[in-house]
């Protein structure tokens, strides 16, 4: 099977010290392709570097709203300059986080609404974080019209699941996925529609039940894909298959 980890910070600190065998572990578990989304500006170089490390591996350029004290406006043109030099495969990782109190909402929305306005621009689709803002998110999609694009780690309920596929948006789920108790999110994977799912790891973050605690890494897409199967009652390589075919189809590959 060939399996497509939609999102993962492989450029993270957390895999300074061993990213080469992270990168053969997930490559032994059938992860053939990852997008490794930028956080801030100062990571991209890092990011780059690290996408050439191995055949499959794509970056996405952006700037996250959790690390909005290391953003300024310029970065924003900053980041049109290197879409045009690197040609990514999509802008990101962007979004709106409520969750975090002292996050400026009106900052958030500014780099947010930037990025979004770029990816129309130049036809990328948009990897988001909406963390307690899936609403304003899906209105701020709506307004800017003309994007595609994963809400990644979804959280949100099966309306606005409903409301992001009729904007041309996939959902990405992982490892919050195979906890027990997450009866909204395995509920919503066992109904969606297959083609507007994504799977990703969010690595090193949110690892999956069986690692809680511990760093995450692509490899561990196999367990997503195993709960997936089991919640929906189709074979593993279904699954497989067709959420790599949504993949590779939104990021043009």
């Amino acid at each position: 099977m060939q399996l497509f980890d939609s999102h993962c910070h492989l450029d993270a600190d957390e895999f300074d010290g061993d990213r080469e065998a992270v990168i053969a572990r997930a490559q032994a578990a059938g992860v053939n392709a990852q997008v490794v989304p930028a956080v801030t500006a100062a990571s991209w170089p890092k990011l780059r570097q690290t996408c050439t490390l191995a055949a499959g591996l794509y970056p996405a350029y952006g700037l996250h709203p959790m690390f909005l004290a290391e953003h300024r406006p310029e970065h924003l043109q900053e980041l049109e300059q290197w879409v045009l030099r690197e040609r990514p495969l999509a802008i990101g990782e962007c979004g709106l986080d409520f969750f975090v109190e002292d996050l400026a909402p009106e900052a958030q929305r500014f780099y947010f609404q930037g990025q979004l306005d770029i990816a129309r621009q130049h036809r990328l689709p948009v990897v988001v974080h909406a963390r307690r803002a899936v609403d304003e998110v899906i209105q701020r999609i709506r307004r800017t019209g003309g994007l595609r694009g994963v809400v990644h780690s979804f959280s949100g309920s099966p309306e606005q699941a409903r409301q992001l596929w009729q904007q041309g948006f996939m959902i990405g789920l992982g490892g919050p996925l195979t906890y027990p108790r997450a009866n909204r999110l395995r509920t919503l994977v066992a109904q969606m529609p297959l083609e507007h799912l994504l799977l990703e790891t969010d690595a090193p973050d949110q690892p999956d039940a069986g690692i809680r605690g511990q760093r995450n890494e692509p490899a561990r897409l196999a367990e997503i894909l195993r709960t997936v199967a089991e919640l929906r009652g189709q074979p593993e390589d279904e699954i497989a298959a067709q959420t790599t075919a949504n993949a590779r189809r939104l990021f043009g590959l």
